[in-house]
């Protein structure tokens, strides 16, 4: 069955992917959730129309069938986050260390209060009454960014490459910032331990302090293996043991494996592509990094797409989720606005930095598999369709007009 469904997985990623790549033209994370979405719907409507049809059913049971949280939390995750920080350029992102840092750790915290508190009094205003740990779990899961479909547009663009590192240094440490403040928050809300900022401090600077000195530690170690050899197939070998092996190592020792992930992929594509590998063996290990990556989010994007079928009918629900858009994007405003502000007279990012981290901070596929490893608890429908809903508009609607905001920059 896992095979079947992989199988079933990887031939409709390819085909939407060539049919958006052949005619539509967008943004390919753009292109699968949209064509993933509008096949739900289509499917949708035939149950409607054909009462003996068993469609809708058929999906369900396929998606119920993929524990999408241990598929992305411990598996493409960690492979996703490596992907992403190989092309992450040392040198410009020590030039924005400050709005990273900030971002990911305060801007979090700050983005998961601002949109817990907002959720909270929306859901009390519909009858909803979602408990404020429970809303608390929310502004974590939605908080983590993930510009998958902006960078695509970056790389085209004359945005400065200090501003193009500083948003792939965000994304790359908010999403394991925000895994960690995730699993705070949704132990204190599952009854798991009492809830205080001390404790849960302290727990942050753990995980995600422990986290970078596992990254820097497994990527170091690979980058001095490498430096004594010069055989394409075994370093490439040798990146995915990092990957697998390390992630596997953070979880056993209770460490962030998604911050461990996005250390060890800068410090190999940074000082392990310039010192340790020959001119073969660093286009061979680019490109396949590189397909790994493309393939993982062509899956995971239609994936995102697919789960409409699944979310709630409730108009209350829905009515929560599309009131949860603007909240997330207010929120985010002032993430990056406050820091942005605090570390003027440091900055260099240049005028276009508000615009491209608010807009192009999307949402993606880890808040979605962090809202589905919920529990079945009454809170779990309205928060699964609030991040949908704001997952769906953030990869559809920001990430198809994040060029416009961009146009005078586009490269021609």
């Amino acid at each position: 069955m896992p095979f079947d469904v992989a199988a079933i997985l990887i031939v409709l990623a390819a085909a939407f992917a060539y049919l958006n790549n052949r005619f539509i033209r967008l943004p390919s994370s753009v292109g699968l959730t949209l064509m993933g979405a509008f096949s739900s719907l289509i499917v949708l409507a035939v149950d409607r129309l054909v009462p003996a049809s068993r469609a809708t059913d058929d999906i369900v049971s396929l998606i119920t069938s993929i524990d999408f949280h241990q598929t992305l939390m411990n598996g493409m995750l960690s492979f996703l986050l490596f992907a992403g920080a190989l092309h992450v350029d040392w040198e410009e992102m020590r030039r924005g260390r400050w709005p990273i840092l900030v971002l990911s750790t305060i801007g979090v915290l700050l983005s998961t209060t601002l949109i817990g508190g907002g959720f909270y009094l929306l859901s009390g205003w519909l009858g909803l009454a979602v408990p404020p740990i429970w809303c608390l779990v929310f502004g974590a899961l939605i908080s983590p960014t993930d510009p998958v479909a902006v960078m695509g547009v970056l790389k085209r663009t004359d945005v400065s490459p200090t501003l193009q590192a500083t948003v792939a240094g965000e994304s790359l440490f908010n999403d394991g910032v925000g895994v960690v403040v995730f699993s705070i928050l949704l132990s204190a809300a599952s009854g798991g331990e009492a809830f205080s900022v001390p404790h849960a401090l302290e727990l942050f600077a753990i995980e995600a302090g422990g986290g970078v000195v596992l990254g820097l530690l497994i990527g170091w170690i690979a980058v001095r293996a490498m430096q004594s050899i010069d055989e394409y197939n075994v370093e490439v070998m040798m990146t995915l043991a990092v990957v697998m092996g390390g992630y596997a190592l953070a979880n056993q020792i209770d460490v962030s494996g998604p911050v461990a992930m996005a250390v060890a992929g800068i410090l190999i594509g940074n000082h392990g592509v310039a010192q340790a590998m020959s001119e073969t063996t660093k286009d061979y290990l680019l490109k396949f990094w590189s397909l790994v990556d493309e393939i993982l989010n062509a899956i995971l994007f239609l994936l995102i797409g697919l789960e409409v079928i699944t979310v709630s009918h409730d108009l209350r629900v829905l009515a929560l989720g599309a009131l949860a858009i603007p909240l997330a994007l207010a929120a985010r405003t002032a993430s990056v606005l406050l820091p942005l502000v605090v570390l003027r007279p440091v900055l260099r990012l240049g005028p276009q930095a508000p615009a491209t981290l608010i807009w192009g901070g999307l949402r993606g596929g880890i808040s979605v598999a962090l809202a589905l490893s919920l529990s079945d608890t009454s809170s779990r429908a309205v928060i699964l369709a609030a991040t949908y809903m704001v997952v769906l508009f953030a990869v559809i609607a920001q990430g198809a007009t994040i060029e416009r905001l961009l146009a005078p920059s586009v490269k021609r």
